[in-house]
C-alpha cells in the first residue's frame, strides 16, 4: 500500500479524479447563474417590469437549477462508484492476507485485526477516495465564485459576511485534532475487542475486559459527539451572525436609497450558498484528517502481515536448506 492516502486515491483511478474535477469545475462555475436571476426576478418585480419578462426569467431560474442538480447527481453517483472501488480493493487486500496464510493460519491478533478491516475499516477510507479530491475543489470552486460575485454587487456587505467565517479558522482544526485522537484509540480498541472474539477465550477476565473495552467505545463516542456536534454549534452561530449583519447593513442601504432590495435577496441566497459549501468543505477536512489515521493503520497493519510473510518464507527456506 502507498505511504500516503492520497497515494492510495490516486492508486486506485487517478484518470478518474480528473474527470470527477472537470465535473466539479463545471458545477461550481454555474453556481452564480441562479443568484443572478434571483436579483434580477426580485428587482423586476419591484420595478414594474411586464409579467411575460418576470416568467421567462423564473423559467430560465428553473432551468437553471434542473442543470445544476443532474450535474451533481451524476458527480455523486460517479463519486459514489469510486469509492466503492476503493472499498472493494481494500477488503480484497485483507483477505488475500489470509489466502497467502493457508498453510500457516493468522494467529489471534493478526486475524482480529484484519477482521476489523474488512467489516469497519476499509467502507470509511475506501468512501473518501470518491470525495478527497473533487469535493474540495467543488466546494472551495463555490465559495471563490459566490464570494466573488458578493464582492461584485456589495463590497461592504461582502467583507461583513467574510468577518463572520474567520474564528472558524482558528477552532474547528484544534477541535478536530482532539476528535482524530479518540478515533485512533477508538480504531485500536475495536481491534482489540474482534481480537478476543477470534481467540474464543470464555473466562471472566477476559469478559471483564470486553467489557470494559465495550464501555471505553461509549466513552469515546460521546466524546467525540461531544466535541463535533459544539463545533457544529459554533458554526451556525457565526452563520446566524452572518445572516444578522446582511440585515442591518442591507436595510440601512436599502432604506438611504443606496442599493436595491433585490441586492439584499442576493446577499441572503448567498450567503445560504455560502454556508453550505463551507460546511461541507469543514466537513471534508475532518473526514481527511480521520481517513488519515485510519489509512495509516491499515497501511501499518498491512506492512506488519508481510513482514511477518517474509520471515516465515526465509524461516522455511532456512529448514530446507537444514
Amino acid at each position: 500500500m502507498p505511504r500516503s492516502l492520497f497515494g492510495f486515491v490516486f492508486l486506485i483511478g487517478r484518470h478518474h479524479q480528473i474527470a470527477i474535477a472537470a465535473l466539479s469545475i463545471v458545477l461550481f462555475l454555474a453556481g452564480t447563474a441562479p443568484l443572478e436571476v434571483q436579483r434580477r426576478i426580485i428587482n423586476a418585480a419591484t420595478n414594474g417590469t411586464p409579467y411575460q419578462a418576470i416568467l421567462i426569467l423564473v423559467l430560465a431560474y428553473l432551468g437553471l437549477v434542473l442543470l445544476e442538480g443532474l450535474t451533481k447527481l451524476m458527480l455523486n453517483i460517479y463519486r459514489g462508484w469510486i469509492g466503492e472501488v476503493a472499498v472493494r480493493w481494500l477488503r480484497k487486500s485483507a483477505l488475500a492476507t489470509s489466502e497467502r496464510s493457508a498453510e500457516g493460519p493468522l494467529d489471534a491478533i493478526a486475524e482480529g485485526v484484519q477482521l476489523s478491516i474488512i467489516i469497519a475499516e476499509a467502507e470509511p477510507v475506501g468512501g473518501f477516495v470518491g470525495t478527497s479530491i473533487s469535493e474540495p475543489l467543488l466546494q472551495a470552486g463555490i465559495l471563490v465564485a459566490v464570494g466573488g460575485y458578493l464582492i461584485f454587487l456589495q463590497p461592504l456587505m461582502a467583507l461583513a459576511v467574510a468577518v463572520v467565517f474567520l474564528p472558524q479558522i482558528g477552532f474547528v482544526p484544534l477541535m478536530q485534532s482532539a476528535i482524530n485522537r479518540r478515533v485512533e484509540t477508538k480504531i485500536t480498541v475495536m481491534r482489540h475487542v474482534s481480537q478476543s472474539m477470534v481467540q474464543h477465550v470464555v473466562t471472566n477476565d477476559a469478559l471483564d475486559a470486553q467489557d470494559d473495552r465495550v464501555e471505553r467505545l461509549f466513552s469515546l463516542n460521546m466524546s467525540v459527539y461531544r466535541i463535533k456536534f459544539t463545533m457544529n454549534f459554533m458554526m451556525n452561530l457565526m452563520t446566524q451572525l452572518g445572516y444578522a449583519g446582511i440585515f442591518a447593513l442591507g436595510g440601512y442601504y436599502v432604506v438611504t436609497g443606496r442599493t436595491e432590495i433585490g441586492t439584499v435577496v442576493a446577499f441572503i441566497s448567498g450567503l445560504s450558498k455560502i454556508r453550505d459549501p463551507w460546511g461541507e468543505l469543514v466537513d471534508w477536512y475532518r473526514d481527511l484528517r480521520v481517513t488519515q489515521v485510519k489509512y495509516a493503520m491499515i497501511r501499518d497493519a498491512s506492512t506488519a502481515a508481510r513482514l511477518q510473510e517474509m520471515v516465515e518464507d526465509t524461516a522455511a527456506a532456512d529448514a530446507l536448506e537444514a
